[in-house]
Protein backbone atom coordinates (compact mmCIF):
# COMPACT_ATOMS: atom_id res chain seq x y z
CA UNK A 1 0.00 0.00 0.00
CA UNK A 2 1.27 3.39 -1.04
CA UNK A 3 1.52 6.07 1.14
CA UNK A 4 -0.94 8.42 -0.68
CA UNK A 5 -3.13 5.45 -0.40
CA UNK A 6 -2.62 5.64 3.69
CA UNK A 7 -2.49 9.18 3.87
CA UNK A 8 -6.41 8.87 2.22
CA UNK A 9 -7.40 6.23 4.35
CA UNK A 10 -5.96 7.88 7.25
CA UNK A 11 -7.84 11.15 6.58
CA UNK A 12 -11.15 9.43 6.25
CA UNK A 13 -10.99 8.20 9.74
CA UNK A 14 -9.11 11.19 11.67
CA UNK A 15 -10.43 14.66 11.88
CA UNK A 16 -7.74 17.00 11.49
CA UNK A 17 -9.09 20.00 13.57
CA UNK A 18 -7.05 23.07 13.43
CA UNK A 19 -6.02 25.16 17.01
CA UNK A 20 -7.35 28.37 15.60
CA UNK A 21 -8.03 29.86 12.45
CA UNK A 22 -6.50 32.99 10.96
CA UNK A 23 -9.21 36.05 9.58
CA UNK A 24 -7.39 37.45 6.81
CA UNK A 25 -10.21 40.12 6.03
CA UNK A 26 -9.38 43.81 4.84
CA UNK A 27 -6.09 43.22 3.90
CA UNK A 28 -4.23 45.99 1.78
CA UNK A 29 -6.40 48.75 2.33
CA UNK A 30 -5.03 52.15 3.08
CA UNK A 31 -6.82 54.42 5.82
CA UNK A 32 -8.98 51.47 7.30
CA UNK A 33 -8.61 52.43 11.06
CA UNK A 34 -11.05 55.13 9.90
CA UNK A 35 -13.29 52.74 8.82
CA UNK A 36 -12.98 50.80 12.10
CA UNK A 37 -13.73 54.03 14.16
CA UNK A 38 -17.12 53.93 11.56
CA UNK A 39 -17.69 50.61 12.78
CA UNK A 40 -17.25 51.43 16.39
CA UNK A 41 -19.62 54.67 15.80
CA UNK A 42 -22.79 52.81 14.35
CA UNK A 43 -22.30 49.74 17.23
CA UNK A 44 -22.63 52.72 19.70
CA UNK A 45 -25.65 54.14 17.78
CA UNK A 46 -27.15 50.93 16.91
CA UNK A 47 -27.09 50.12 20.99
CA UNK A 48 -28.60 53.24 21.74
CA UNK A 49 -31.55 53.49 19.01
CA UNK A 50 -32.34 49.86 19.74
CA UNK A 51 -32.25 50.06 22.97
CA UNK A 52 -34.10 53.40 23.24
CA UNK A 53 -36.99 51.83 21.22
CA UNK A 54 -37.33 48.36 23.25
CA UNK A 55 -37.70 51.14 26.25
CA UNK A 56 -40.31 52.50 24.66
CA UNK A 57 -42.49 49.95 23.86
CA UNK A 58 -41.92 48.31 26.83
CA UNK A 59 -43.03 51.52 29.09
CA UNK A 60 -45.96 52.32 26.92
CA UNK A 61 -48.68 50.45 27.07
CA UNK A 62 -50.24 51.94 23.82
CA UNK A 63 -47.68 49.77 22.60
CA UNK A 64 -48.30 46.56 23.53
CA UNK A 65 -50.04 44.99 20.54
CA UNK A 66 -49.31 42.29 18.32
CA UNK A 67 -47.93 45.05 15.90
CA UNK A 68 -45.35 45.91 18.00
CA UNK A 69 -44.73 42.72 19.15
CA UNK A 70 -42.45 42.59 15.41
CA UNK A 71 -41.05 45.65 16.38
CA UNK A 72 -40.04 44.90 19.66
CA UNK A 73 -38.81 41.70 18.28
CA UNK A 74 -37.05 42.96 15.19
CA UNK A 75 -35.12 45.44 17.65
CA UNK A 76 -34.19 43.05 19.65
CA UNK A 77 -32.93 41.10 16.82
CA UNK A 78 -30.78 43.92 15.71
CA UNK A 79 -29.55 44.44 19.40
CA UNK A 80 -28.45 40.92 19.39
CA UNK A 81 -27.10 40.15 16.16
CA UNK A 82 -24.66 43.79 16.06
CA UNK A 83 -23.51 43.07 19.37
CA UNK A 84 -22.45 39.25 17.80
CA UNK A 85 -20.43 40.83 15.06
CA UNK A 86 -19.13 44.30 15.82
CA UNK A 87 -17.38 43.97 19.25
CA UNK A 88 -15.84 40.78 17.78
CA UNK A 89 -14.38 42.34 14.46
CA UNK A 90 -12.96 45.21 16.16
CA UNK A 91 -11.23 43.39 18.60
CA UNK A 92 -9.95 40.88 15.58
CA UNK A 93 -8.96 43.95 13.09
CA UNK A 94 -8.19 46.89 15.19
CA UNK A 95 -6.61 45.40 18.11
CA UNK A 96 -4.56 43.09 15.49
CA UNK A 97 -6.49 39.40 17.06
CA UNK A 98 -6.73 37.74 14.30
CA UNK A 99 -6.48 34.10 15.50
CA UNK A 100 -9.83 32.84 16.77
CA UNK A 101 -9.62 29.45 18.32
CA UNK A 102 -11.87 26.79 16.65
CA UNK A 103 -14.59 26.25 18.31
CA UNK A 104 -15.25 30.10 19.09
CA UNK A 105 -14.84 30.45 15.33
CA UNK A 106 -18.04 28.14 14.91
CA UNK A 107 -19.97 29.86 18.00
CA UNK A 108 -19.05 33.32 16.01
CA UNK A 109 -20.28 31.82 13.00
CA UNK A 110 -23.44 30.55 14.67
CA UNK A 111 -24.65 34.03 15.88
CA UNK A 112 -23.85 36.08 13.37
CA UNK A 113 -25.92 34.26 10.92
CA UNK A 114 -28.54 32.73 12.98
CA UNK A 115 -29.13 36.61 14.12
CA UNK A 116 -29.35 37.65 10.32
CA UNK A 117 -31.54 34.96 9.30
CA UNK A 118 -34.06 35.97 11.91
CA UNK A 119 -34.13 39.46 11.02
CA UNK A 120 -35.41 38.17 7.61
CA UNK A 121 -38.26 35.59 9.39
CA UNK A 122 -39.03 38.92 11.18
CA UNK A 123 -39.91 41.03 8.02
CA UNK A 124 -42.08 38.56 6.74
CA UNK A 125 -44.14 38.39 9.70
CA UNK A 126 -44.35 42.22 9.58
CA UNK A 127 -45.43 41.97 5.90
CA UNK A 128 -47.81 39.63 6.70
CA UNK A 129 -49.19 41.97 9.80
CA UNK A 130 -49.64 44.73 6.76
CA UNK A 131 -51.54 42.49 4.30
CA UNK A 132 -53.48 41.70 6.85
CA UNK A 133 -54.04 44.99 7.83
CA UNK A 134 -55.07 46.38 4.09
CA UNK A 135 -56.97 43.49 2.82
CA UNK A 136 -58.57 42.33 5.66
CA UNK A 137 -59.28 45.46 7.70
CA UNK A 138 -62.28 44.35 9.24
CA UNK A 139 -60.90 40.88 10.44
CA UNK A 140 -57.73 42.62 11.43
CA UNK A 141 -57.66 42.15 15.28
CA UNK A 142 -59.47 38.80 15.15
CA UNK A 143 -56.66 37.15 12.82
CA UNK A 144 -53.07 39.00 13.95
CA UNK A 145 -53.51 38.32 17.61
CA UNK A 146 -50.71 37.91 20.29
CA UNK A 147 -50.60 33.97 20.40
CA UNK A 148 -50.74 33.88 16.89
CA UNK A 149 -48.11 36.64 16.35
CA UNK A 150 -46.31 34.99 19.11
CA UNK A 151 -46.06 31.71 17.10
CA UNK A 152 -44.67 33.71 14.01
CA UNK A 153 -41.76 34.37 15.74
CA UNK A 154 -40.85 31.12 17.39
CA UNK A 155 -40.97 30.01 13.92
CA UNK A 156 -39.20 32.95 12.84
CA UNK A 157 -36.38 31.71 15.16
CA UNK A 158 -36.63 28.11 15.04
CA UNK A 159 -35.95 27.83 11.09
CA UNK A 160 -32.65 29.56 11.00
CA UNK A 161 -31.62 28.15 13.97
CA UNK A 162 -32.48 24.35 12.42
CA UNK A 163 -30.77 25.92 9.13
CA UNK A 164 -27.77 27.73 10.74
CA UNK A 165 -27.13 24.87 13.16
CA UNK A 166 -26.65 22.37 10.80
CA UNK A 167 -24.43 24.58 8.65
CA UNK A 168 -22.34 24.54 11.68
CA UNK A 169 -22.51 21.09 12.80
CA UNK A 170 -21.45 19.72 9.27
CA UNK A 171 -18.26 21.89 9.24
CA UNK A 172 -17.05 19.76 12.62
CA UNK A 173 -17.07 16.90 10.36
CA UNK A 174 -14.31 18.56 7.88
CA UNK A 175 -11.00 17.62 8.14
CA UNK A 176 -8.55 21.03 7.68
CA UNK A 177 -5.02 19.68 6.60
CA UNK A 178 -3.97 23.09 4.47
CA UNK A 179 -4.45 26.76 4.61
CA UNK A 180 -6.53 28.22 8.08
CA UNK A 181 -6.71 31.51 6.55
CA UNK A 182 -10.54 32.64 5.95
CA UNK A 183 -10.70 35.07 3.41
CA UNK A 184 -13.98 37.39 5.30
CA UNK A 185 -14.55 39.51 8.27
CA UNK A 186 -15.59 37.11 10.54
CA UNK A 187 -15.67 33.05 10.50
CA UNK A 188 -18.39 33.35 7.55
CA UNK A 189 -19.51 29.58 6.21
CA UNK A 190 -18.96 29.64 3.24
CA UNK A 191 -15.24 30.67 3.20
CA UNK A 192 -14.67 28.34 6.19
CA UNK A 193 -15.97 25.15 4.57
CA UNK A 194 -14.02 25.58 1.29
CA UNK A 195 -10.81 25.82 3.07
CA UNK A 196 -11.29 21.50 4.19
CA UNK A 197 -9.47 19.13 2.36
CA UNK A 198 -12.15 16.57 2.21
CA UNK A 199 -15.49 16.06 1.09
CA UNK A 200 -17.43 19.10 1.79
CA UNK A 201 -20.30 18.79 -0.73
CA UNK A 202 -22.66 18.44 2.15
CA UNK A 203 -21.73 21.46 3.24
CA UNK A 204 -22.15 23.17 -0.36
CA UNK A 205 -26.26 22.11 -0.45
CA UNK A 206 -26.72 23.33 2.99
CA UNK A 207 -25.39 26.78 2.26
CA UNK A 208 -27.86 26.96 -1.17
CA UNK A 209 -30.70 25.56 1.15
CA UNK A 210 -29.83 27.82 3.81
CA UNK A 211 -29.76 30.83 1.17
CA UNK A 212 -32.76 29.73 -0.36
CA UNK A 213 -34.84 29.07 2.77
CA UNK A 214 -33.39 32.34 4.64
CA UNK A 215 -33.48 34.89 2.38
CA UNK A 216 -34.86 34.15 -1.00
CA UNK A 217 -38.08 32.40 -0.27
CA UNK A 218 -38.82 35.24 3.10
CA UNK A 219 -38.09 37.96 -0.83
CA UNK A 220 -40.37 36.39 -2.12
CA UNK A 221 -42.97 36.52 0.27
CA UNK A 222 -42.70 39.55 0.59
CA UNK A 223 -43.27 40.17 -2.80
CA UNK A 224 -46.48 38.08 -2.95
CA UNK A 225 -47.89 40.11 0.23
CA UNK A 226 -47.26 43.69 -1.64
CA UNK A 227 -48.43 42.32 -5.14
CA UNK A 228 -52.04 41.48 -2.90
CA UNK A 229 -51.37 44.89 -1.05
CA UNK A 230 -51.44 46.99 -4.06
CA UNK A 231 -54.29 45.00 -5.85
CA UNK A 232 -55.98 46.08 -2.44
CA UNK A 233 -55.24 49.53 -2.71
CA UNK A 234 -56.43 49.74 -6.30
CA UNK A 235 -59.97 48.62 -5.48
CA UNK A 236 -60.03 51.39 -2.71
CA UNK A 237 -62.20 54.19 -3.93
CA UNK A 238 -61.05 57.31 -2.30
CA UNK A 239 -57.54 58.42 -3.36
CA UNK A 240 -57.10 59.73 0.22
CA UNK A 241 -57.58 56.60 1.66
CA UNK A 242 -55.26 54.86 -0.37
CA UNK A 243 -52.77 57.10 0.54
CA UNK A 244 -53.30 56.88 4.06
CA UNK A 245 -52.99 53.15 3.78
CA UNK A 246 -50.02 52.65 1.87
CA UNK A 247 -48.26 55.04 4.14
CA UNK A 248 -48.57 52.29 6.76
CA UNK A 249 -46.34 50.24 4.53
CA UNK A 250 -43.23 52.88 4.18
CA UNK A 251 -41.47 51.99 6.99
CA UNK A 252 -41.53 48.02 6.08
CA UNK A 253 -40.79 49.09 2.58
CA UNK A 254 -37.76 50.62 3.55
CA UNK A 255 -36.38 48.26 6.11
CA UNK A 256 -36.74 45.61 3.48
CA UNK A 257 -34.92 47.39 0.93
CA UNK A 258 -32.21 48.41 3.41
CA UNK A 259 -31.94 44.72 4.74
CA UNK A 260 -32.21 43.03 1.03
CA UNK A 261 -30.81 44.89 -1.25
CA UNK A 262 -27.59 45.23 -0.49
CA UNK A 263 -27.20 41.51 -0.03
CA UNK A 264 -28.68 40.61 -3.55
CA UNK A 265 -26.79 43.48 -5.19
CA UNK A 266 -23.70 41.98 -4.03
CA UNK A 267 -24.42 37.92 -5.63
CA UNK A 268 -25.51 39.54 -8.35
CA UNK A 269 -22.76 41.60 -9.32
CA UNK A 270 -20.37 38.71 -8.18
CA UNK A 271 -22.05 36.49 -10.38
CA UNK A 272 -21.95 38.81 -13.32
CA UNK A 273 -18.36 40.63 -12.86
CA UNK A 274 -15.55 40.64 -11.00
CA UNK A 275 -15.57 41.95 -7.74
CA UNK A 276 -12.25 42.86 -5.60
CA UNK A 277 -12.59 40.82 -2.24
CA UNK A 278 -11.98 43.78 -0.22
CA UNK A 279 -14.60 45.24 -1.84
CA UNK A 280 -16.84 42.48 -1.45
CA UNK A 281 -15.77 42.32 2.69
CA UNK A 282 -16.37 45.90 2.82
CA UNK A 283 -19.92 45.68 1.25
CA UNK A 284 -20.88 42.50 3.46
CA UNK A 285 -19.92 44.50 6.56
CA UNK A 286 -22.04 47.11 5.86
CA UNK A 287 -24.93 44.90 4.98
CA UNK A 288 -24.17 42.56 8.04
CA UNK A 289 -24.39 46.33 10.25
CA UNK A 290 -25.91 49.47 8.79
CA UNK A 291 -29.68 47.87 8.76
CA UNK A 292 -29.34 47.54 12.75
CA UNK A 293 -28.53 50.96 12.52
CA UNK A 294 -31.12 52.27 10.31
CA UNK A 295 -33.82 50.19 11.58
CA UNK A 296 -35.16 51.63 14.88
CA UNK A 297 -34.31 55.27 13.38
CA UNK A 298 -37.26 54.70 10.52
CA UNK A 299 -39.50 53.34 12.95
CA UNK A 300 -39.18 55.87 15.07
CA UNK A 301 -39.37 58.57 12.43
CA UNK A 302 -42.08 56.84 10.10
CA UNK A 303 -44.06 55.32 12.45
CA UNK A 304 -46.78 58.12 14.20
CA UNK A 305 -47.48 55.51 16.86
CA UNK A 306 -44.35 55.34 17.83
CA UNK A 307 -43.61 59.32 17.69
CA UNK A 308 -46.74 59.68 19.60
CA UNK A 309 -45.72 57.49 22.35
CA UNK A 310 -42.07 58.70 22.34
CA UNK A 311 -43.80 62.07 23.03
CA UNK A 312 -46.44 61.33 25.54
CA UNK A 313 -43.58 59.48 27.69
CA UNK A 314 -41.41 62.98 27.15
CA UNK A 315 -44.30 64.95 28.58
CA UNK A 316 -44.71 62.18 31.47
CA UNK A 317 -41.08 62.47 32.63
CA UNK A 318 -40.55 66.03 32.25
CA UNK A 319 -43.93 67.45 33.59
CA UNK A 320 -43.49 68.63 37.81
CA UNK A 321 -45.39 66.95 40.29
CA UNK A 322 -46.29 69.99 41.97
CA UNK A 323 -46.88 73.49 40.54
CA UNK A 324 -45.47 75.47 43.52
CA UNK A 325 -47.38 79.20 44.15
Amino acid sequence: MGPEVKATLLLNTTFVRPAAFYINGFSNIPHIKHFYVFLCFVFIVTVLANGFLLFVICLMKSLHSPKYMIVFSLALTDLCGSTALIPKLLDTFLFGRRHIVYEACLSYMFFVLFFAGVQSCILVTMAYDRFVAICYPLRYHAIVTKPSIGAMLVFACLIPAFLIGAAVKLIDRLSFCGSVVIQSFFCDHGPTYRLSCNDSSANNIIAYIGFISIMCIPLILIGITYICISVALIRIASGEERLKAMKTCTSHLILVAIFFMPFVGTNIASVVSYIHPNARIINSTLTHTIPALLNPIIYSLKTEEVMTAIKTLFKRNTRPDAVTK
